[in-house]
């Protein structure tokens, strides 16, 4: 690790740090993490900035910590893994398929619901919303925007198109998740770009209200990337029992 650059908020910095450390395996209950002199060392950072942290991990259940127990690494099932900063340290990890299925999965039943339940309840803001979502996927189409920043931007935009405090919350963490689950499935389909068309369907549906049919193009939208996910990760799985096979 090295010592954090000076000017950032040196509370978030030690804490970004430690958790990164954590979740890629840095630190663990067979490699604990360092007393709390040695972290003011290395941060250069004073014991209450140092205990600040381990409290924001602590709460994002990376961390276990009592006055003359020390602190200790809690073990993957505490972790909050709806956290936003949780799941981008996860997602530094080595690549994990299962990691992309699971997320996959929860999109699946989530977004559906949010788009039906935009399609009731979306005032002209959140249609706008949409709608600019729409139009900075076109733009990146043509090269003028970004096309993940777009993609992103269209996702949330129907989460926060239901009006409801919990899908609302879901925002952050999907943004980071799809930043790389995006990433992935467009590889696997050998494009750069999402399906504008397949999009749309599910903006035209919310606009006009119509619920059925924007939970079902949001459906068949996020199927159709975990189908992919499925597939390509089961052809990997042959590749490697015929490579095995063939040593």
């Amino acid at each position: 690790m090295t010592a954090p650059v000076r000017g950032q908020n040196l509370t978030y910095t030690v804490a970004n740090s430690l958790g990164a450390a954590v979740v890629t395996g840095v630190y663990s209950a067979d490699n604990p993490i360092p007393i709390e002199a040695e972290l003011c060392r290395q941060y250069a950072a004073s014991r209450s900035v140092v205990r600040e942290a381990v409290k924001m991990l602590t709460a994002k259940g990376l961390l276990g910590s009592r006055p003359r127990l020390g602190t200790w690494v809690q073990p993957e099932s505490n972790w909050n893994l709806l956290d936003p900063d949780v799941l981008g340290w996860l997602l530094e990890r080595k690549y994990e398929p299962a990691l992309l299925v699971e997320f996959t999965e929860l999109r699946l039943a989530v977004e559906p619901g949010a788009a039906a339940l935009a399609a009731r309840v979306a005032g002209a803001e959140e249609k706008a919303a949409i709608r600019s979502a729409i139009e900075r996927m076109q733009a990146a189409d043509r090269g003028d925007d970004d096309p993940l920043d777009s993609d992103i931007a269209f996702h949330v935009a129907v989460l926060r198109a239901t009006r409801n405090r919990f899908y609302a919350q879901l925002t952050g963490f999907s943004a980071t998740a799809l930043r790389f689950s995006i990433r992935t499935t467009n590889r696997y389909k050998g494009v750069q770009l999402a399906s504008i068309a397949d999009h749309k369907k599910v903006a035209d549906a919310i606009i006009a209200g119509k619920s059925a049919a924007a939970g079902e193009a949001m459906r068949k939208l996020i199927q159709e990337a975990l189908d992919l996910i499925l597939k390509r990760e089961a052809l990997q799985v042959t590749r490697r029992a015929s490579a095995n096979a063939n040593r």
